[in-house]
């Protein structure tokens, strides 16, 4: 094979498939070949499995039209309940800190401590679960998740000492956060990227209504029953999701890696395993400068929602005389109509954009044009409303009134900003959505654990105003970057490409030239023993 050849990672949808790449056509009998061939070389565990040098592929029509738009339409509510236990663990709890820590004779910090290591190991999981979706399907990574999940949350409820409740808690955000990045593959596999926004819109209103609805929840709990009762019935949550999961949840990848594996030696089969499933992957898809753009922005909204949620019970409840913890938990209602409004329309706003800057294009569609749709709500529009939120609060105008709708008007902006920027993971990359969509999760929660770490404190030193002012210098910042990936976004994904190419090139022309040279000393050697 030419050293020059350029592989797409396009996945071949039956034994036929071909893939075209700057006029090359090369069959999948051809991509197997090559792949022997680095093995031959002694280089697979450098090189496999082959890595993708085209990061950007349309997937044919037929891909997305193998189920029904009913089931479509059952598999996103499943994956869009089943993405709300996560995010709906990690701030259920807020609203019953004192008590938590009151069962375990430690203080509120301690108890906060435990939330931000949640959202650590919630940017983790994604780089272990995203992969390992990519080999063996979709499903199974669901199902598994869901019950491991389910017995996390049960061991929760039971923690007899802090150091039990701090493991168990981790293990939950390990387990949960899989439907955050699977179930974005999920919807990326079976909709086409002009419809995909809508779908994602509905999918993510169960990740941020979690964070919403969770410390009204906790809250109500907590002022009638035991705090342990909050986990109770996170168990049951995901009971439910498991069943459904099983029953309703079918295989939707069109192509498992696994099949890769086939035929190769035991120690082969190991190393290209690993390779395959190395959360190392997710990282270096950060060479990439779009992608990280795109999640410096995500990155900035979860910031803005932890900062907005984490402190409301020590912030609000002192400055209106609020006494209870269903008290405060109201006011976490405000962001949550505001996510379910948004929902109606984000989402299809984001498609509409993609099909007008298409037609513009005469038919050609950039996935960077996607992230227009986000740019006034995540510039403008929510750096306002967070502005005005926690001045409001510093200077006491306002009444209890115009918080409450700034917070409103914030979850409405959030949902016209997420589905833009999760499907432009899902459009980038398609043949690594899962990876794609892994890494933005895993620099998002970084993000949304030092909030929730630093922002009370922070509040306590320099005040909820500054915060809030900090908070939105953050989002226009982002805005900017975001700005940068449309302008420059498709370029950059370009150039990398041809470096990654060349690389390839250069590597097989040594190993070319390595295996010339063995031949001739072989053949040197044969001659002398002639003589």
């Amino acid at each position: 094979m030419s050293p020059n050849l350029q592989e797409n990672m396009a996945t071949p949808f039956d034994k036929h498939a071909t893939n075209q790449v700057n006029g090359t056509t090369m069959t999948t009998a051809a991509r197997s070949h090559d792949l022997a061939r680095l093995q031959s070389h002694g280089s697979h565990a450098n090189e496999a499995p082959i890595q993708p040098y085209i990061s950007y592929i349309e997937v044919p029509d037929e891909v997305y039209d193998r189920l029904s738009p009913s089931k479509k339409v059952v598999i996103v509510s499943l994956l869009s309940f089943s993405s709300f236990l996560a995010p709906l663990s990690s701030t259920t709890i807020l609203s019953a800190v004192p008590e938590v820590a009151a069962t375990y004779n430690t203080t509120g910090s301690i108890i906060n401590l435990s939330n931000a290591l949640y959202l650590i190991f919630m940017g983790i999981s994604p780089c272990i679960w995203g992969p390992l979706s990519q080999v063996y399907g979709r499903r199974w990574i669901c199902i598994i998740t869901a019950t491991l999940f389910l017995c996390c949350s049960l061991g929760t409820a039971l923690a007899p000492n802090l150091v039990a409740y701090f493991i168990f808690r981790i293990l939950t955000a390990l387990e949960g956060t899989a439907f955050l990045s699977v179930g974005a593959s999920c919807i990326g596999d079976i909709y086409r990227p002009t419809e995909r926004a809508t779908a994602m819109g509905w999918f993510y209103l169960g990740t941020l209504v979690g964070p919403a609805l969770g410390p009204f929840i906790g809250g109500v709990i907590v002022t009638f029953k035991p705090w342990r009762v909050i986990f109770y019935l996170q168990t049951a949550l995901a009971g439910v999701a498991a069943v459904g999961a099983y029953f309703l949840l079918p295989e939707t990848a069109y192509y498992k890696k696994s099949s890769d594996l086939v035929g190769l030696s035991l120690q082969t089969k190991v190393t290209v395993l690993w390779g395959m499933v190395n959360p190392w992957r997710v990282v270096q898809l950060y060479r990439y400068p779009n992608l990280i753009m795109v999640a410096l922005a995500s990155s900035s909204l979860v910031w803005n929602m932890y900062s907005l949620l984490t402190p409301i019970r020590y912030v609000l409840n002192p400055r209106f005389d609020l006494t209870t913890p269903i008290q405060s938990g109201l006011f976490y209602l405000a962001p949550g109509g505001g996510y379910i409004l948004g929902t109606f329309f984000g989402g299809r706003y984001a498609d509409y954009i993609t099909i007008k800057w298409k037609a513009k294009r005469g038919g050609v569609r950039v996935p960077e044009d996607r992230l227009r749709s986000a740019l006034p709500f995540m510039g403008i529009v929510t750096p306002a409303c967070m502005l005005i939120y926690g001045w409001s609060i510093e200077a006491r105008f306002g009444g209890i009134a115009l918080p409450v709708i700034m917070m409103f008007c914030q979850g409405v902006a959030q949902l016209f900003c997420f589905p833009s920027l999760n499907t432009y993971c899902l459009d980038v990359m398609q043949a690594q959505a899962a990876e794609v969509v892994a890494g933005n999760y895993m620099v998002r929660y970084m993000f949304a654990a030092l909030a929730s770490a630093t922002v009370l404190p922070a509040v306590e030193g320099i005040g909820v105003g500054w915060v809030s002012t900090i908070t939105a210098a953050f989002l226009v910042v982002s805005s900017a970057a975001t700005w940068a990936a449309i302008l420059w976004g498709r370029s950059w994904r370009e150039g990398i490409d041809r470096r990654r190419r060349a690389k390839r090139g250069n590597k097989l022309r040594r190993a070319e030239n390595g295996k010339g040279v063995t031949a001739s000393i072989e053949e040197k050697g044969k001659e002398k023993q002639t003589v």
